[in-house]
């Protein structure tokens, strides 16, 4: 069981104030949908406060669980994501397809999002084999084949859902791993050349894609149509200045703004609680970051020190690129703002990361003799 003395208090104080922001603001940007959809203005929340249930059970769990039994259960791990995510590509019936994409398993009340998992699964199958291989990372037939294998199983089937911005996320997660292991720059970007061609094609050959990049060059061109959600996502910023209209009192949550309570979530933040709000939020997501290499540096094995890496760029990233999207930095990407937005997969594979964070640290402790 785990002590006080070997929790990261920084680290977990940072998670849990994250989560209870968003338990207010997925509340504050979805009650009036969820009193129009279905007649009660508790549904989204209801549902998003079971995840934290769910997410902090397990969290417990992980950071019990001795984070070196990974490297045991590798290949299970990898091969169940790799099932779950074969079975809702091509098995039919079995995805719940929603505006086109089939990203989602429905077991009863609860809808879960497989790729989600298979993030941390690759994470976990990188940190193992860039540990195990170390010495011959600077062969090519080492360095770059068998990982562009594993990992490019995965991102091509979330690419088959389609889930273009989780899997171009997790690409990059990839390549810095291999970086920092040592990984040769030159097979790195061997490795890119090879693979840029077909990212061209995956934006320009497919009409949504393209229609979103040209958004994002000049949202205002057609801010009535492609480009609406990202001028209301601007206009909501605008609106909340430096303090904010205060909690519950935003107006572009009132239909105005497309994805509310998921990916733009940080735009209502914006309004509602203004510059100051949006800031404490980034400094939590700093103090996770820094949290995260501390806690790398600490640890005793490579393994510990890639896992602890991969799971701090998985939050920390895909946090970096959602803020980016909503302020028309990136073009939109379909990610959510980590322990913030609706979105119950994601929150709980996040907080199972933050356990295995939190085991690595608790056996550099014990092990430093501290």
């Amino acid at each position: 069981m785990i002590k006080v003395r070997e929790i990261d208090k920084p680290l977990i104080l940072a998670m849990m104030t994250l989560v209870a922001i968003g338990f207010v603001m997925v509340y504050s940007t979805s009650y009036i949908m969820a009193m129009k959809r279905y007649g009660n203005e508790y549904f989204f929340v209801k549902k998003h406060l079971m995840f934290i249930a769910l997410g902090f059970l397990l969290f417990f769990i992980a950071a019990n669980v001795e984070y070196r039994l990974y490297q045991r259960w590798v290949y299970l791990i990898f091969s169940i994501s790799l099932v779950s995510l074969l079975m809702l590509t091509f098995i039919h019936g079995i995805g719940n397809e929603v505006s086109g994409a089939r990203r989602w398993i429905k077991l009863g009340p609860l809808t879960l999002q497989p790729s989600e998992p298979a993030k941390l699964a690759v994470i976990v199958y990188m940190a193992y084999y860039l540990a195990a291989k170390k010495d011959k990372l600077k062969k090519f037939s080492i360095g770059i084949i068998p990982p562009m294998i594993m990992s490019g199983l995965i991102i091509a089937l979330i690419l088959k859902e389609p889930d273009f911005g989780t899997a171009i996320s997790l690409g990059a997660i990839v390549v810095i791993l291999m970086f920092i292991a040592g990984v040769r720059l030159r097979h790195l970007f061997s490795m890119l050349i090879a693979v840029l061609p077909f990212l061209y094609l995956l934006v320009t050959r497919v009409d949504y894609r393209m229609k979103r990049v040209l958004t994002f060059l000049d949202p205002w061109r057609d801010s009535g149509g492609a480009g609406f959600q990202l001028v209301q996502s601007l206009i909501a910023f605008g609106a909340g200045g430096i303090w904010g209209v205060g909690l519950g009192e935003g107006k572009q949550k009132l239909f105005y703004l497309p994805e509310a309570h998921t990916d733009f979530i940080l735009s209502v933040i914006g309004e509602e609680l203004g510059l100051i709000g949006v800031s404490a939020l980034i400094i939590l997501y700093l103090i996770i970051l820094i949290s995260g290499i501390r806690i790398s540096f600490k640890a005793t094995d490579l393994f510990g020190q890639y896992l602890a890496i991969g799971i701090t760029l998985l939050i920390v990233l895909q946090a970096s690129v959602n803020m980016a999207v909503v302020l028309a930095l990136l073009p939109t990407k379909g990610l959510t703002l980590p322990f913030i937005s609706y979105g119950g997969t994601s929150l709980v594979v996040n907080m199972i990361g933050m356990g295995i964070l939190l085991n690595i640290y608790k056996n550099r402790e014990v092990e430093g003799g501290r």
